[in-house]
């Protein structure tokens, strides 16, 4: 096999039906599909089974989330090169063969392509790594807009590619779609099995791009159903990552704190740390005053307000955890 494709599922049998579907649109006669179920406990196999008799299917046995489960499908892979898929994905003029062959024969070591919302909109697809993991400080309610007013006044470079139109070298690559080089996967190792959801592919990038450059292919398009999976699972409204107020929401803090720890180091996460903490009785004033003087338009709510105090009270218990960093599967779902 020249390309193996991993797909995590976890009780999403429709979203990836139509993914697959998406795949066989177009040749595959060199890829090898394989899905990994993290105990969806429904008729999952028996649907793949049916339709498409030649996919691998790989139970779990228990909720491994992201990194575990990609790792186990990388590890019995055969293909030359390795494309992590989300399954809340639609292959578009076939983008994957097209990347394929394009990273094929060039000197990066993974390429990711530009993600389409539904409407055809672009979504993030490749990033850029701020010093100490800053850009996680961006989502924080009043707190972020000021960071961002700063950044401009300095002409700070923004953390993302918003839209590619060509071929853009990057740091991380948005795990939805991330092509990898099977040899820089040999060298740089694994995905962390520290991490549940959130942030463990940065943390991997960063680690790959040790032994190669790593871009984004803005020419071939995926269409992303952004955070259908996820937001079924944790039974959240929001998608994105913009969502500090719910159970969704702690598990984002938590494992953007454990990326900082590993990739940064502790100075950095104490430093961001601090400023989550310093965010609470900004985000009590700033709702207070917006409450009284611009009702129709304030951004935030109190029930959120009391979400993310909530999630930085429940915080507390892994602090020290993370500043060891011992291994520890950090999963709240």
């Amino acid at each position: 096999m020249s390309l193996s494709i991993i797909i995590v599922n976890y009780k999403t049998p429709e979203l990836l039906l139509d993914c697959i579907a998406s795949l066989y649109k177009y040749d595959c006669t060199e890829t090898e599909l394989i899905i990994v179920d993290n105990d969806s406990r429904d008729n999952t196999a028996l649907l793949l089974n049916e339709k498409y008799p030649g996919t691998i299917f790989l139970q779990m046995g228990y909720n491994a989330g992201f990194a575990r489960a990609n790792n186990a499908g990388i590890k019995i892979a055969k293909g030359e090169i390795v494309l992590l898929l989300n399954s809340d994905t639609l292959n578009v003029n076939d983008a994957v063969n097209n990347c394929y062959k394009k990273l094929e024969n060039s000197s990066f070591i993974a390429a990711g392509v530009q993600l389409l919302n539904a409407d055809g909109s672009p979504q993030i697809s490749g990033n850029f790594a701020m010093k100490g993991g800053l850009n996680y400080l961006l989502p924080l309610p009043y707190v972020g807009v000021f960071l961002k007013w700063i950044a401009d006044i300095f002409n700070v470079q923004k953390p993302n590619v918003p839209n590619a139109t060509g071929t853009v070298e990057v740091d991380w690559i948005n795990g939805a779609f991330l092509m990898v080089k099977m040899h820089a996967i040999k060298a740089a190792g694994l995905l962390d099995e520290d991490f549940f959801l959130y942030a463990e592919e940065a943390e991997w990038c960063s680690r790959l791009k040790k032994t190669g450059k790593l871009c984004i292919y803005g020419n071939y398009n995926i269409t992303h159903l952004q955070g259908e999976s996820s937001a079924a699972a944790f039974k959240s409204v929001g998608k994105g990552y913009y969502n500090l107020f719910d159970k969704k929401g702690l598990q984002i803090m938590l494992s953007n704190f454990v990326r900082i720890r590993k990739q940064f180091g502790i100075g950095w996460f104490l430093l961001d740390l601090f400023i989550y903490y310093f965010t609470m009785p900004v985000f009590f004033i700033g709702l207070f005053f917006s409450s009284i003087f611009f009702p129709q338009t304030k951004k935030y709510t109190f029930k959120q307000m009391e979400g993310f105090y909530l999630n930085m009270f429940k915080m507390v218990k892994f602090i020290l955890r993370i500043l060891v960093n011992k291994p520890f599967f950090y999963k709240i779902l």
